[in-house]
């Protein structure tokens, strides 16, 4: 991730990074180096799988809080004032309707760092989301995707 690329946020999803951050400081560090502590006590670290382990883990945690911190320190905040209801933004929660298989789905967009397809969360980065951005109710999107074109109505915008 480059050093100085925004990263857009809701409040909510800065909120979830700053509590992963602190987790990851207070209590993870700390039994990541006490396994350290305890398998240098099992003494020769030329054969000591369990000191590998702990360094390899504490490596990873470490990186993760570098990535975070750049993250919040990147952070561009999405303001729930200033989610249009007009048109689709970064916030916008849209209800939309998936045209060939009469379906309605609600998708909340948010920045790449949010994504989380399972909880209904799509980048704006992501085709839908992308294509979704600047519509209004009424207006119907075709999406390009793999197994071809999606189209969906916009029903609804919300924040």
């Amino acid at each position: 991730m480059a050093q100085n690329k925004k990263v857009v946020l809701t409040v909510e999803g800065l909120k979830k990074i700053e509590s992963e951050l602190e987790q990851l400081k207070t209590v993870r560090r700390k039994e990541v180096a006490g396994r350290i502590k305890t398998a240098i006590a099992f003494g020769d670290l030329s054969e000591n799988s369990e000191y590998d382990e702990a360094k390899n883990e504490q490596a990873q945690v470490e990186e993760r809080i570098f990535k975070l911190e750049n993250m919040v320190r990147n952070a561009e905040i999405i303001d729930d004032e200033d989610i249009s209801l007009e048109v689709i933004s970064v916030g916008s929660k849209v209800k939309v309707l998936d045209m060939e298989f009469d379906e309605e789905v609600v998708y909340s967009i948010v920045g790449s760092a949010e994504a989380d397809p399972y909880d209904g969360k799509i980048s704006n980065e992501s085709p839908v989301g992308d294509a979704l951005l600047g519509k209004e109710v009424g207006e119907v999107v075709e999406v390009q995707v793999p197994d071809g074109i999606i189209k969906y109505k916009v029903l609804e915008i919300s924040r």
